[in-house]
């Protein structure tokens, strides 16, 4: 990663963190989850006074090579046109017990859905391939979950999709196969009564962060898409390279700050503690800027 956007970054951790021990934790705790969540989404820009809704997005793009459309979908995003429900986070609690025997927890806040362009009413649920992915994450002050997160996120989701794998082929990487599969989940969710802005999963796999990236730089990473718990279509993987995107990928945010005892701490900072790593990774520690520092 670029040295200025470490910068941006660690600058936005010192906001977060002075907010919070300013007083919005605890007490009124609905008052407080709502400043929490408002100052971890304060770098997500505001949305464009006239936005591309999906299928606007989706023609633009339709007749464009791969480069040219990861182009088009970071101008989108950086410009704010997304829906408004991926503003709002969601918590979820993840735990890990000690070798002394110890249990212990975090907060993590993240978005009820994967990355989309476009309105409420109009998305486009938007694969993406590394390079765009960490460049959106870090401009809104947000970073790519871990495989132990997407489990806790599947674990959870108040709702949960079928995955709907479609058929492999040179088709897997087209916009065509982006709106087919994302007019299959829409119909899966008006089915099931699943609504907008409730945290959901099962219907795509995570882009994560992990230490086999550091082994393997210019990769990407995938994992996930749950049949049920602990029941992944696919397992931890980093055989394509950091270029690469396709239909099944979705882009799930996390924020940069964790609550720990109540107690905001940076996330980069625990999956560096040795002794509380655990908590939000399988692996141990995860060297998060190392891993993904060639994207």
């Amino acid at each position: 990663m670029k040295k200025s956007s470490k910068h941006t970054r660690r600058h936005g951790i010192k906001v977060a963190i002075s907010t919070i021990a300013g007083g919005l934790l605890p007490g009124g705790k609905s008052k407080a989850d709502a400043a929490l969540v408002a100052d971890l989404t304060q770098n997500i820009p505001s949305p464009p006074t006239q936005s591309l809704t999906g299928a606007q997005f989706a023609d633009s793009v339709l007749n464009v090579d791969r480069h040219q459309r990861e182009a088009a979908i970071l101008d989108q995003l950086l410009k704010g046109n997304l829906p408004s429900f991926l503003r709002k986070l969601v918590s979820v609690k993840l735990e890990h017990q000690a070798a002394n025997g110890r249990m212990l927890a975090a907060t993590i806040f993240v978005t009820p859905e994967y990355l989309a362009i476009g309105l409420d009413d109009d998305f486009l649920r938007m694969p993406m391939n590394l390079h765009t992915a960490v460049a959106v994450a870090d401009r809104f002050g947000f970073l790519l979950p871990t495989r132990k997160m997407v489990d806790a996120i599947y674990g959870h989701a108040t709702f949960r999709f079928t995955p709907q794998p479609l058929p492999a082929g040179p088709r897997m990487t087209s916009t065509e196969y982006y709106l087919l599969h994302n007019s299959m989940i829409d119909q899966q969710a008006q089915a099931r009564g699943f609504p907008f802005g409730a945290l959901v999963s099962g219907h795509k796999k995570d882009v994560v962060v992990t230490n086999r990236l550091i082994a393997r730089p210019g990769q990407i990473a995938i994992y996930g898409w749950h049949r049920g718990i602990g029941d992944p279509i696919q397992p931890l993987s980093t055989v394509h390279g950091a270029g690469y995107a396709d239909y099944s990928h979705g882009i799930r945010l996390v924020s940069r700050i964790a609550l720990v005892d109540g107690k905001p701490r940076p996330v980069i900072d625990i999956l560096l503690d040795p002794a509380f790593a655990g908590v939000l990774s399988d692996e141990g520690i995860i060297r998060v800027e190392a891993a993904l520092g060639s994207a």
